[in-house]
């Protein structure tokens, strides 16, 4: 789809800190963009057509890093993510939800309520969802959880409209700031999101 112009923007609302208990990922349009033109193509023969969104490779690794509970929620498949996973030498989830894994796809809330289940956090638990679509978005909102959405697919109106909680360029806005082992929470830095 590309990325949307966003120039005419104000990304530069003050840095914010939210604690969370774990957090869910889209795929494609937030850790790597594989242009929908190549969807089903093996990632393998056209490793070089995928771009990393900006800042999704130090966030996993410090999530990895520091025991934070994550894992990615996507509507594509086993294969075609830890295909892209393997060509980009990305951190390997422990968790996935993929679209096999359930019956509707997303806007339903199913696969980030899946997602949260396979981190073994109890449904009270405090969830922050990453994501790009405004599927994505709503299935996130429906799962009662908060959105980030990454205005790298999708246009700010749509990302807004679907609900999100903030709205940032990439994953360069957001800083994993701690990692509470004791009480099992993460505080998430969310600097530059739309001023609304």
């Amino acid at each position: 789809m590309g990325v949307p112009d966003l120039s005419h923007l104000d990304f530069s609302a003050p840095v914010e800190t939210h604690s969370f208990d774990g957090l869910l990922f889209d795929f494609d349009g937030t850790i790597v963009d594989n242009v929908s033109h190549i969807e089903g193509r093996i990632p393998r023969d056209y490793g070089s057509d995928a771009v990393e969104i900006p800042g999704a490779r130090k966030t996993l690794a410090t999530l990895g890093q520091m025991g934070v509970p994550w894992a990615v929620v996507t509507s594509g498949t086993t294969a075609l993510v830890n295909g892209w996973i393997d060509v980009l030498n990305l951190a390997q989830p422990e968790y996935m939800v993929v679209a096999e894994d359930v019956e509707k796809g997303k806007p339903d809330p199913a696969c980030y309520l899946l997602g949260r289940r396979r981190l073994g956090l109890p449904f009270s638990a405090e969830m922050l969802v990453v994501e790009d679509a405004p599927s994505g978005v709503k299935a996130g909102k429906a799962a009662g959880y908060k959105v980030v959405a990454l205005a790298t697919t999708h246009t700010v109106e749509q990302l807004r409209d679907a609900g999100a909680d903030w709205i940032v360029k990439d994953m360069l806005s957001l800083t994993i700031e701690k990692w509470d082992s004791r009480g099992k929470r993460v505080s998430v830095g969310i600097q530059d999101s739309l001023t609304l």
